[in-house]
């Protein structure tokens, strides 16, 4: 007669992460945290320099400031060398960054797959679809549906170090993972909606400079000089074939290999996201923000964001789509599937996180200007939408935050304990005989402290009583 089955236990989503890939999420969340910290200031900076009159002309003449090879068609002006030129840098770290997941994090595992995944497809699915419906119900463009579709993580990251709350790392690695499916997502719309001119042979070339990049990688040649060069020329050419040039850094990020072989601590791709993401986080998306988040701000500018169908669909997207989405999809998972919420959270966290989502910044600006790039007016227009529409993201985002944070302080101080200083939390020890051998010593010593000392207070209590009856008191101290 066969055993009985064991029934599997339903598998936890957004559960406690491995110590590997909780170590790797901290280093990465930390420098986009200061990354977006910047892309606050530089966001700032922009609306300042652009909305004061006696500095707005001087604004407007260095983002229009033209300069390089005009003969290889990259006499471009300082915001288009931030858009196309440094955002290059930032698409090639989200390369980098999706290749780690699908060989070695979440997405590697088709069914932990499965929720960041249909999360993120359904936050890009819901904004679009509202995005559509307001610009239908108000008879205007459906040409920026694409706008609401991203999450800024540095921005998002950027609010939480500023309001403090204590995000287990859990939901932080959620909203990472997210965000990249989500830059995913938002490469595929850039280069097939966005696309409408091609010079075969400067896509031919920039495909066969792919193809040297990759040999390069595969023979092991090593060195900045080689790569460096040869990915601007890869640039280049994709720049001048018609699709976005960013299109290039993904697919370089892409080709790198993330996951280490016997001897290596670190794959190559780890190693150079680790040099450049600070490049990407400190440099480019701030520069980016510096040159595109400068439209010009009034009343009755801001009223008519909430007017106009566009730029009303495009804040409804942010705020109301994004957080129906990506709840949505993570809820319709959870119930279809085996999986179930991890214990410690509730889904008034995945809420909240949904609702940070709705914080798009630097790519749904550069879809923005792609999107209406013939309506100079149109185009500030949806920026200043994009920027009120994550602002009140944020504030939404606060306010349930907030509400949780005592309980996510309490999950933080968990996970961060390590009672045996042994440089490992004792979470991720709690299986393993030895620690607890460690723990019995630790306690103990501990105990026979205490011990000791309750030995001499009670010493010390036993003179202190042996003194009173014996001898006379104060003076003072006399009955009269």
């Amino acid at each position: 007669m066969a055993a009985p089955r064991t029934p599997k236990a339903p598998r936890r989503v957004l559960g406690r992460l491995s110590l590997p890939e909780r170590a790797f999420i901290a280093d990465a969340l930390r420098t986009e945290t200061v990354g977006g910290v910047l892309l606050l200031l530089a966001a700032v900076a922009a609306l300042i320099w652009a909305n004061i009159p006696a500095l707005h002309h001087g604004y407007e003449s260095v983002s229009h400031f033209h300069l390089g090879p005009a003969a290889l068609g990259l006499n471009l002006s300082l915001a288009h060398w931030a858009a196309d030129g440094l955002l290059a840098v930032f698409f090639f770290v989200a390369g980098i960054e999706l290749k780690r997941e699908l060989v070695a994090g979440d997405l590697r595992d088709p069914k932990a797959a499965v929720l960041p995944v249909a999360a993120a497809l359904c936050g890009m699915v819901v904004p679009a679809i509202v995005y559509a419906l307001t610009t239908l119900t108000g008879h205007g463009s459906t040409q920026g549906w694409a706008v609401p579709t991203a999450t800024d993580i540095a921005f998002a990251l950027a609010v939480l170090a500023v309001i403090g709350t204590s995000l287990p790392s859990s939901l932080r690695a959620f909203l990472l993972t997210l965000a990249v499916v989500d830059d995913l997502f938002a490469i595929l719309i850039i280069a097939i909606f966005f696309t409408d001119r091609l010079n075969f042979a400067a896509l031919g070339g920039a495909a066969a400079g792919l193809v040297v990049f990759w040999l390069l990688l595969r023979k092991g040649v090593r060195g900045w000089y080689v790569y460096v060069p040869l990915g601007v020329v890869i640039w280049a050419l994709m720049y001048n074939s018609g699709v976005h040039a960013t299109i290039a850094g993904v697919a370089m990020g892409l080709m790198l290999r993330c996951s280490p072989r016997e001897g290596e601590q670190h794959s190559p791709g780890e190693h150079i996201e680790h040099l450049v993401r600070p490049l990407s986080a400190g440099l480019a998306v701030p520069m980016f923000a510096l040159f595109s988040a400068g439209v010009k701000v009034s009343g009755g500018s801001l009223g008519d964001v909430f007017t106009k169908p566009e730029t009303l669909g495009v804040v409804l997207g942010l705020v109301v789509g994004k957080t129906i989405g990506i709840f949505g999809g993570t809820w319709l998972t959870v119930r279809f599937t085996r999986a179930s919420l991890s214990e410690e959270l509730a889904w008034a966290d995945v809420f909240a996180v949904a609702s940070l989502s709705g914080i798009g910044f630097t790519v749904s600006l550069l879809i923005g200007e792609l999107a209406f790039a013939g309506n100079a007016v149109l185009t500030d227009e949806v920026k200043a939408a994009v920027l009120i529409g994550s602002v009140l993201a944020a504030l939404c985002a606060t306010t349930l935050l907030k509400i949780r944070n005592t309980k996510y302080r309490r999950l933080c101080e968990e996970e961060e304990r390590d009672e045996d200083l042994d440089g490992i939390p004792d979470v991720y020890e709690e299986d393993d005989p030895a620690y607890h051998l460690r723990m019995a010593g630790i306690h103990e010593r501990k105990a026979a402290e205490h011990r000791r000392i309750a030995a001499e207070k009670a010493a010390a209590t036993r003179h202190g009583l042996q003194e009173v009856p014996g001898g006379a008191g104060e003076e003072d101290d006399r009955p009269a």
